[in-house]
C-alpha cells in the first residue's frame, strides 16, 4: 500500500480523529503522520513537541517544520523521539492495530499496537483538555495474551496480560491541555 497523506490539518489535536477515522480504512503503513510546528498555523494551537511526536508516532512518523527553530532541549527531544520510533517502527507499520478510546466520542483517544506473536505493545493515549478533580481512571488494553506477564518499560511496572486487558492500566495525571502518554510493554514470561 503506497502512503497516503490523510489531511492538511496538521494539528496534533485535530489529528488524533483524523489517524484514528483513516486507520478504519487504511493500514497504519499507509498513513503519513508529522510533527508540525507550534503554535500551529492552521488553529493557533500551541501544543508540546512530546504530545506532537507521540501521536505522530503512531503512522509514517517525521517532521515538518523548521529544525534549526528548536531549542537545545527541542533538539534532543527529537532525536529521542526519532531513536524511538525507529525501535517501535515495525510494530507501528505491521503491527495488530487496536482501538481503545474513540475522540469523536469523548476528550480522550487512545489505541495500540501488539506484535503478532503478542511480545510487544505500544499504548498512546491522549487528552485534550484538562479535567479539574480528575478521577483515577484506567485504560483497557486489547490484543495481549492473557495468561502472560508485561512489564512497563518506561516504569518497570509489571502486571498480568489479563490484569491488562479486564481491569486496566491506571492512567496517570496528566497536567494542562493537550497531554499524551505513549508507553511500551514487553512480556516477561
Amino acid at each position: 500500500m503506497p502512503q497516503t497523506w490523510t489531511s492538511d490539518k496538521t494539528d496534533a489535536v485535530e489529528r488524533l480523529k483524523i489517524q484514528y477515522g483513516t486507520s478504519i480504512v487504511y493500514p497504519i503503513s499507509a498513513m503519513g503522520a508529522h510533527v508540525s510546528a507550534a503554535p500551529n498555523h492552521q488553529v493557533g494551537r500551541l501544543t508540546s513537541l512530546k504530545t506532537r511526536g507521540d501521536i505522530a508516532m503512531s503512522g509514517n512518523f517525521g517532521y515538518e517544520l523548521d529544525l534549526s527553530k528548536f531549542t537545545d532541549e527541542e533538539k534532543e527531544l527529537a532525536k529521542q523521539q526519532v531513536a524511538l520510533y525507529k525501535e517501535i517502527r515495525s510494530l507501528v507499520q505491521f503491527g495488530d492495530y487496536y482501538r481503545l478510546l474513540n475522540p469523536f466520542e469523548s476528550n480522550e483517544a487512545a489505541w495500540m499496537f501488539v506484535s503478532e506473536d503478542q511480545s510487544e505493545a505500544i499504548v498512546v493515549y491522549s487528552r485534550v483538555l484538562a479535567v479539574p478533580f480528575e478521577p483515577f481512571d484506567s485504560l483497557r488494553l486489547k490484543g495481549l495474551d492473557a495468561d502472560a506477564d508485561y512489564v512497563v518499560v518506561e516504569t518497570g511496572q509489571q502486571l498480568g496480560g489479563d490484569e491488562l486487558m479486564y481491569n486496566g492500566i491506571h492512567t496517570p495525571k496528566l497536567h494542562g491541555d493537550f497531554q499524551s502518554w505513549l508507553f511500551r510493554l514487553k512480556r516477561v514470561n
